[in-house]
């Protein structure tokens, strides 16, 4: 897809105050058009900081993973479409991926199913009682959004190319789980370097802590981005 590099580095806001995030929005600049608001900001401020996001020209990825009746997440989806947002994640299930599409309506609003977080491996999926495998619950959950009329989903650089080769060049793939080579992995257990994760088939990638806590936020953003160019 036609998406300049730039846009396709979504920096994932998750420090414990409004405060922190606006100072290191400051830091980032033209840096960094992108960027997600997950829970922790969301029950902080971060609604708020959203909107100010958007009044300042950058885009909104709304992390709120909903996952509900039918109902309450279409009601949901209404609310979160007078934001202005430009993303937003539904947990992958095929009813609630419609009740999203349906309360979206005609917004330009872009909704991604939750496959499986890239904090969780096959022993844990075993451990919360699926009998899949890792990758053929993603396959079913990515094909499930698909059908569903979701717009992509969030997967792992090692899912995306399989995701990208049963759902088309137009299901958009968002990555998390990004660490530069030579960074530490965190608590993620399925990671993969930015270059990679672009040659796999993702469309755009969520980088927090190798930005966040960098020295220099800014020169590690545009390292990736750098990086996300040499990919394409």
């Amino acid at each position: 897809m036609d998406i300049p590099a730039r846009e396709r580095l979504i920096v994932a806001l998750d420090v414990p105050t409004v405060t922190e995030a606006r100072a290191l929005v400051e830091r980032l600049g033209d840096s960094v058009v992108f960027y997600k608001i997950g829970k922790q900001q969301i029950f902080a401020g971060g609604i708020e900081l959203a909107k100010e996001l958007l009044a300042n020209g950058k885009k909104v990825f709304l992390d709120a993973k909903l996952n509900d009746i039918g109902a309450t997440v279409q009601k949901a989806t209404e609310n979160i479409v007078k934001l202005g947002v430009d993303f937003l994640t539904i947990h992958g299930d095929a009813p609630a991926i419609r009740a999203a599409v349906a309360g979206r309506g005609g917004d330009k609003l872009k909704i991604f199913g939750v496959t499986v977080l890239t904090s969780l491996d096959q022993n844990d999926l075993a451990d919360m009682g699926f009998d899949k495998s890792l990758a053929e619950l993603i396959d079913h959950r990515a094909r499930k959004v698909k059908e569903a009329g979701g717009d992509g989903v969030i997967a792992s650089g090692h899912e995306a190319a399989r995701i990208r080769q049963m759902a088309g060049d137009d299901f958009l793939i968002i990555t998390p789980g990004i660490r530069p080579a030579g960074t530490d992995a965190g608590d993620q257990k399925r990671v993969m370097t930015p270059a990679r994760a672009i040659a796999a088939g993702a469309d755009y990638l969520v980088v927090g802590r190798p930005i966040t806590q960098a020295g220099d936020p800014k020169a590690a953003a545009e390292a990736i981005v750098a990086e996300i160019k040499a990919a394409l």
